[in-house]
This record gives C-alpha cells, structure tokens and sequence, in this order.
C-alpha cells in the first residue's frame, strides 16, 4: 500500500515546489477543478504517459482522486510504484477534502 500524505504535508509541498501532484480522476473532472498544478493521469495511461509527464523516478509524486472511497489515486500509486517510481505518495482524502477546508482550486 502507498504511504499517505497529510492535506498540510501536501500544501507544504506544493508551496515549496517540491511535488508532482497527480490527479487521478482526469479528463472532464480535472478540466473543472484540481489541485493547484496538478496534472491529469488515469490508470489506463500511466505506463504511455508517465515518462512525459513524470521524467524524474526519484521525485515526490502525490496521487489523489475525490475522496477516501475512490479507489482512482491508488490504481494511478500502484502503477506508477511497478514502473520504478519512488517516492509515492497517496493523498487519501482527495480533492473532496482540500476543497472542504477551503484551499485554493485551479480549473482549465
């Protein structure tokens, strides 16, 4: 199982600039809202799209979806992890979370 990361750990890290944050919902749901700076990849394009969008294996990467139930951010982990990333981590609350606590969101 991926390590998880806080809601303050990752807004930490995202005002440093020292994580890819990567949304696991993509597509239509990333184009309407996302974590500041995320990048929309879904499981079924991870091993196509991944060296792209994700070059460095050694870097932070923080996955999330919508919330702890969505199973989106750990498919995108888990794929990510078998490609030899790693340093993984899973934000587990999702965007339901950073949005509930009144974070700032980014649209397309």
């Amino acid at each position: 199982m991926t390590e998880l990361i806080s809601r303050e750990d990752l807004r930490a890290a995202i005002d440093a600039g020292t994580v890819t944050v990567v949304d696991a919902l993509g597509g239509d749901y990333w184009a309407k809202q996302h974590l500041p700076g995320a990048v929309p990849l879904v499981a079924a394009d991870v091993a196509a799209r991944a060296p792209e969008l994700l070059p460095d294996k050694d870097a932070l990467i923080v996955t999330y979806c919508s919330n702890p139930a969505c199973g989106n951010s750990q498919a995108v982990a888990s794929k990510l992890e078998n490609l030899g990333y790693t340093a993984i981590r899973k934000y587990r609350e999702g965007i339901e979370d950073w949005s509930g606590a009144g974070l700032a969101l980014e649209s397309a």
